[in-house]
């Protein structure tokens, strides 16, 4: 017999996870001291929604899942926004909050989580696939296991226990679960694909964050390069596709190109949507003039499919991947390098003397400094925006980004996570100065913990999104620009990181590259700031 913390901790181990991400109190303190004994390490995080954004991030990486925990009342509320992200991110989370001892329910407890107080379970329900308390020792085996197959099943989410003091304590029979295989099923409609698109005139892919959650890259390419259909990109999208590709349009809807618009103003006869819900975010620009004649849409989930263009569609539901190996078995492979243009060299261009960067400048000096490879985790705001639109992908899957739930500081946490998972890669976070007011002591984090991520913080003093989409709505803005601006650089250097600030891309670009060979000397973070123009228009306009 051992106790319930310990079989906890030690299933963790089992599952190949080196990290867990939370902040200490006294409910979830049996779990603490199971992992001095278990040779992991225990990430402070200086917020619980941080802790499961640095969760989440570790799960995108380390391709299992990530563990966030936190004490309970408060410290579970606050991870409550980090399970609406991961839900978003289609990402296998699992997320561990205590409560008072059980045998002290219905009495007057501080921090109380039960159903006479904050009700976490309840609370989680709506943010998480699966959501119950553990209410006696033997019931951990069968919820856990539940949880683990709701996590990485179907659309991978996050997943919560609550789990009382005195039950973390109780002794049971130990166990050991393995991370479940899921079975794919595979869609009866892929041959009536095949069959649309042989016949089709003028197709076009639709690429959203699904492909990451499948990582069904290769399969894309192979789809688009067989029957020559050209690729755009929905926000979440960007990195699914090469940008340096031949079939490449870009991106559409918020950050998008003019040749994805083009093309769809030009009459598309065939659709083909694979791995999005067709958010505001992703259709913002298109009209029903521009609507093509019929949709496949290739989800995992029914739910939005037909919702927002509504034209005759042929759903293809399941696994992106499992389907399109299906679709493609047959076909001949084809030679995704002869669809790539050689990669050109980006040529900065300087900003007026006393002017203020770009944000275009900006990201423009980041490709030119960035390897090919490097792995680009963009926060939410109008800076990532800006990566959508200038910023080229010549690897697939090396850039991140929500557009659906939004949490701004996700990012942050997303790349401190993801570099512990992965430290062989080169991680970068691309930010705002919104982001990091909201969350950057987190930069103490990834300081304290070896997490050398590369952030690059554009600076323009502002919430960006939302002041210029007031300024567009009514002519002025509310609560949009900070009195006093972040010192991004003062900020940084306050928790022990090295920090600098750019005022021009040549210097932004050689800021980068030193970083990265520091970084490698060093194994801690670096913070480069970038102070860009406060009235530059970002390509956020055209959502309604």
């Amino acid at each position: 017999m051992t106790t319930t913390s310990s079989v906890l901790v030690s299933n963790f181990k089992h599952w190949g996870i080196h990290h867990i991400f939370g902040i200490p109190g006294k409910a979830i303190s049996p779990i603490l001291f199971e992992v001095l004994h278990h040779e992991m390490e225990f990430v402070l995080s200086k917020h619980e929604a941080a802790a499961g954004f640095e969760a989440t991030g570790y799960a995108q990486m380390n391709r299992k899942i990530g563990v966030a925990v936190g004490t309970s009342g408060p410290g579970g509320t606050n991870l409550l926004t980090a399970a609406g992200q991961a839900k978003a991110s289609n990402l296998p989370l699992l997320i561990i909050t205590g409560h008072p001892s059980m045998k002290d329910t219905g009495k007057a407890m501080g921090q109380d989580s039960s159903l006479f107080g904050a009700d976490l379970v309840d609370m989680f329900r709506s943010v998480t696939k699966f959501s119950a308390r553990v209410e006696r020792g033997d019931m951990l085996k069968p919820f856990l296991e539940h949880a683990l197959e709701k996590a990485l099943s179907g659309v991978k989410g996050p997943v919560h226990l609550s789990i009382a003091f005195d039950i973390l304590l109780e002794e049971i029979e130990p166990f050991q679960l393995d991370l479940p295989v899921p079975h794919e099923m595979i869609s009866p409609k892929t041959s009536e694909v095949i069959e649309k698109l042989n016949i089709a005139k003028r197709p076009l892919l639709f690429l959203g964050k699904g492909v990451h959650s499948s990582r069904a890259y290769e399969e894309v390419q192979q789809l688009a390069e067989h029957w020559n259909i050209p690729v755009i990109t929905t926000p979440g999208g960007k990195g699914t596709f090469p940008s340096n590709h031949t079939l490449s349009l870009g991106a559409f809807g918020l950050g998008g190109t003019p040749e994805a618009t083009s093309y769809l103003q030009e009459k598309v006869d065939l659709l083909i949507v694979i791995g999005s819900k067709l958010s505001d975010m992703s259709t913002a620009g298109i009209s029903e003039a521009m609507y093509p004649e019929h949709v496949i849409h290739f989800d995992y989930d029914p739910t939005f499919i037909g919702k927002s263009i509504q034209v005759p569609t042929t759903p293809v539901l399941g696994d992106i991947k499992s389907n399109l190996t299906a679709m493609l078995k047959d076909m001949p492979k084809t030679d995704s390098e002869a669809f790539l243009t050689p990669i050109k060299e980006i040529q900065l261009q300087e900003n007026n003397p006393g002017e203020r960067m770009s944000a275009v400048q900006v990201l423009r000096a980041m490709r030119h400094a960035l390897p090919n490879d490097a792995i680009v985790f963009g926060d939410d705001g109008s800076h990532s925006f800006y990566g959508i639109k200038h910023f080229d992908i010549y690897k697939p899957g090396t850039f991140f980004f929500d557009d659906i739930f939004g949490a701004m500081g996700n990012g942050i946490g997303y790349s401190i996570g993801a570099k512990l998972a992965a430290p062989e890669e080169t991680i970068v976070c691309l930010v705002g100065d919104g982001c990091m007011f909201m969350h950057g002591t987190e930069l103490s984090t990834a300081y304290n913990y070896n997490s050398p991520v590369l952030f690059v913080v554009l600076n323009n003093g502002r919430l960006d999104m939302v002041e210029k989409g007031m300024q567009k709505m009514i002519g002025t803005s509310i609560g949009g620009v900070y009195e006093t601006p972040l010192n991004v650089k003062g900020f940084a250097e306050s928790m022990g990181l090295e920090a600098f600030t750019c005022h021009d891309p040549y210097d932004l670009s050689n800021k980068i590259k030193e970083s990265l060979l520091k970084i490698k000397e060093t194994n801690k973070p670096i913070v480069i700031e970038a102070l860009v123009d406060e009235h530059e228009i970002p390509p956020t306009m055209g959502r309604q």
